[in-house]
């Protein structure tokens, strides 16, 4: 988090990192980022949030800083905390300070996965005093038109330990995100890895077998960035099933009887 991310400065759409979008999620962060709207994106893992900030930083010539959240995130990771030096003690900004100094985007991933009191520090960034207070150094940082801030959670994993605040989440216009429609997935899964139409056809089918035993025996559906890691090893000349296997079966379970299922929906669609 030393650095941000500048994934590209130009408008040609074909420097752009590749993305299919879904529904109208690029006109919401458009004119979220005209007027200073901090935005929240639910989906399950693997159905593309990340390659959505990362599309839109390029497509607007933003550095995005990104934070993976998790339950040891605390306040001083986000904002900075004073280090000691050689020449003694000095401050270090946070990725969020940086972001709110730069212009940038600062992307918290999970962000229910930090403790909720390190979260608070987001509410005076996301109501119309757009400022981050730094305790430690006095200051009172204003968040230039340019900076946006924008969270994302998986619904999947809510429950009452790890919800988002509705003080928190009202804050936040949102977006909600789920696995692109079968004819989608197949142009992604092409234009992501060049795999051949019939190949990636079988994939889809294939995902959307395994999507549907979710609420049964799985506690996560097959992603979307799971097919990618298939196609990838297929086009490497891996064995079209035994890639299934490394790349969808083994990552959705460790229990043998349901790899043992899954295995049979992999052979029934792409044979043995």
């Amino acid at each position: 988090m030393e650095k941000p991310v500048i994934l590209n400065k130009r408008e040609n759409d074909e420097s752009l990192p590749f993305y299919k979008p879904q529904a109208r999620e690029i006109e919401l962060f458009e004119y979220g980022y005209k007027h200073q709207l901090p935005l929240l994106i639910k989906g399950p893992t693997g159905c593309g949030k990340t390659r959505f900030i990362n599309y839109m930083a390029a497509k607007l010539a933003r550095p995005v800083y990104t934070v993976a959240c998790h339950d040891d995130l605390s306040a001083a990771d986000l904002v900075g905390r004073h280090l000691i030096g050689e020449s003694g003690t000095y401050w270090s900004d946070g990725p969020l300070t940086r972001a709110v100094r730069e212009g940038a985007i600062c992307y918290l991933d999970e962000v229910v996965e930090a403790r909720k009191d390190t979260t608070v520090v987001l509410h005076p960034l996301t109501d119309d005093r757009r400022i981050l207070p730094l305790e430690r150094t006095g200051e009172i940082l204003k968040a230039p038109p340019e900076f946006m801030l924008v969270v994302s959670y998986n619904p999947g994993y809510q429950n009452l330990l790890k919800g988002m605040k509705p003080s928190t989440r009202q804050r936040f216009v949102a977006l909600r995100f789920e696995f692109p429609a079968p004819e989608l997935e197949h142009e992604i899964l092409i234009g992501e890895t060049g795999i051949d139409g019939d190949m990636a056809r079988q994939l889809v089918r294939l995902a959307n077998a395994m999507r549907a035993l979710k609420d049964h025996d799985l506690e996560e559906a097959a992603s979307t960035r799971l097919l990618v890691y298939a196609a990838t090893l297929i086009l490497g000349g891996y064995e079209p099933v035994e890639a299934c296997r490394s790349a969808l079966v083994e990552p959705l379970t460790d229990d043998m009887e349901t790899a043992t299922a899954l295995m049979e929906v992999v052979y029934a669609t792409i044979g043995r």
